[in-house]
Parts: C-alpha cells; structure tokens; sequence
C-alpha cells in the first residue's frame, strides 16, 4: 500500500476515535449539571482537561464554592471550548473535520457507504455552535455525534475490503484509543490525589465514559470500588474498551500488516506491541497501590507514543535507503 494511503486511513481511524471519545466525556459531564452536586461537576471537568492536556479558557482552575450560575456560566465556556473552538486542534469539530477529510482523500480505499455515512454526519455538524445545541439538549447532540461514528465504524466493518487499507484504520483506532484510556486513567488518579475528592461517583462516571459500567456490575455487583474499576479497564479481555483488549488488537494488526517498507523499524513496532501487551498482562500491580498503578500506567504512555513514532517511521515516513531491495 502506498504510504499516502496508510497514512490517511490511519488517522482517518485515530481522528474518529477521538472525536468518539471526547463526546462521550462530554455527554456525561453536560447530564450532570442537571442535578449533580457542584464539587462533583467541577472534579469532571478537572478530569476532562487533564485527560486532554489543556488549560480552560478562562485560564484558571475550577473553584468548588461557586454558585449554580458560575457553574452553569463556565460549562457553558467549556463545553464550547472542547467541542467547537476552531483554534483547539482536539475539539470535536476539529477532530471530526480532520477524520472526514482524510476519509475523502481516501475514498478510493473506503466504500461508498462509508463515505456517505460521514458526509451526512458532517453535514449535520458543521453549521453548529455550542449556543445551537446548548438551548436545546446538548447531551442529545453528544449522543447523535457516537451514534453516527458507530455507524460509521458498523458500515466499515460490513462493506470495506479486508485489505492493507482496513488494517491501517483499525491500528489507528485502537493506538488513539490506548492513547486516549491511559491519559484518562492517569488524569482520574490526579484529580483524585491532588483534591482528594475519591468519590464513587467519579469512579461511576468513569465506567460509563468507558461503556464499561454494564461489565462492572456483572463482574463485581454494584459497589464501585476504585481497583477494581482499574483492574476491569486496565486487564479484563473481554471488555472492548479495556487498555489490554486494544493492545491485543494492535499486536495483531501490526503482525498482520508486517514489516513493511522499512523492516527494521517495522519489526521493531511489532516487538514493542508485544512487549506493551505483555506488560499489561504480566506486571499490572496485584496490590491495590494507586502509585504502582500510576506509574506502570505513565510507562504505558511512554511505550504508546513510541509505537506511534516507529508506525510512523516503519510505513509512512521511512526512509528509502531502509527499504528493502528487490
């Protein structure tokens, strides 16, 4: 495969996902202001901007004695903030934006079911600012946005040819979404240490950020206990958006695809995919120690963003004296 296309289709699938991923963060944050206690809205926006590496717009930090019309003042701010600003390169109109122009760079790799489906969504989406959905219902607009990149990914997984192209956008969905669980867990950890503010609601709202919150109840009833949520998010297999689920489909894709252009740095990836796989499956601390967790899981950051750099050297950015000759 051309490495214009890999590099297209690959973050096609990591823009999706993280549009994906912040609109669900975003959805529950905008129900809780409904009837949730202000400290309580507060540690979710604290979570949200650490998980995203951001500052609020307003430059300053979140005050849990405000009143209810500060707290509706600023998530108004935020919200617009995180789903509209053009100038955020990670809003969800940014991100959604960029996936569908790769997709239609793409289009002679994708079908024209999932072309349509994007489009379609992208049209609803552009002509929106948050004073449109926020007089309305904005969770309803955050809920609408997944349903559609759902159905983007259910029209990909029914109608997209089995080839290169469709193993390149699924290694780029499940990178971002090991990327974006472990800056998550790591930002939830944070938040809770520096406010100690380790409520079971903000563990709750974690489950069902991560659509894990069905999982929990059946694998532990329905105390939420904070090492067992990380336990489920961080190891359990069989939950989809679980950290070792994803490394586990990354290994495959990458030993699926092989070494490509450059073999070296191809082979190199695989290794680390492996190795980042069996990390968690090997040393994720037994013991309920938030600061082992913390730190295997700052590891796994590390490990994460160095795939990205050698997926990127192995097959998009290589070098042509690397590649093997024939």
């Amino acid at each position: 495969m051309l490495s214009r296309s890999a590099q297209g289709l690959y973050w096609m699938g990591r823009y999706l996902e993280r549009t994906s991923h912040l609109c669900s963060l975003l959805r529950l944050q905008v129900e809780a202001l409904v009837d949730r206690p202000i400290p309580e809205i507060h540690f979710g926006w604290r979570r949200i901007y650490a998980s995203v590496d951001r500052r609020p717009p307003f430059g300053g930090d979140f005050e849990p004695d405000e009143s209810d019309d500060f707290t509706l003042a600023d998530s108004y701010t935020l919200a617009g903030d995180l789903t509209f600003e053009r100038s955020n390169l990670d809003s969800v109109r940014s991100c959604f934006a960029l996936g569908r122009e790769n997709a239609r760079q793409m289009r002679h790799c994708i079908s024209a079911e999932m072309w349509t489906c994007l489009n379609l969504a992208w049209l609803r989406i552009r002509g929106l600012d948050v004073e449109d959905i926020w007089k309305v219902s904005p969770e309803s607009f955050y809920a609408e946005t997944i349903r559609e990149i759902d159905t983007f990914i259910g029209v990909a997984e029914a109608t997209m040819y089995r080839d290169e192209g469709w193993r390149f956008m699924r290694l780029g969905r499940f990178i971002e979404r090991a990327q974006l669980l472990v800056a998550l867990l790591l930002a939830q950890l944070a938040t809770v240490r520096t406010r100690d503010e380790a409520t079971d609601t903000g563990w709750t709202s974690l489950l069902r950020a991560c659509k894990a919150f069905d999982a929990y109840k059946r694998s532990y009833s329905v105390e939420v206990r904070p090492d067992r949520v990380l336990d489920l998010l961080v190891t359990d297999p069989l939950l989809p958006g679980s950290l070792y689920r994803s490394l586990d489909t990354l290994a495959s894709e990458l030993a699926a695809i092989g070494p490509g252009p450059s073999s070296r740095t191809g082979a190199a990836a695989g290794q680390l995919a492996g190795r980042l796989r069996d990390l968690i499956r090997h040393e994720w601390p037994k013991r309920a120690d938030p600061e082992d967790r913390a730190a295997l899981l700052v590891r796994a950051r590390e490990h994460c963003l160095k795939l990205h750099d050698l997926v990127n050297a192995a097959y998009i950015d290589y070098d042509v004296d690397d590649s093997p000759v024939h």
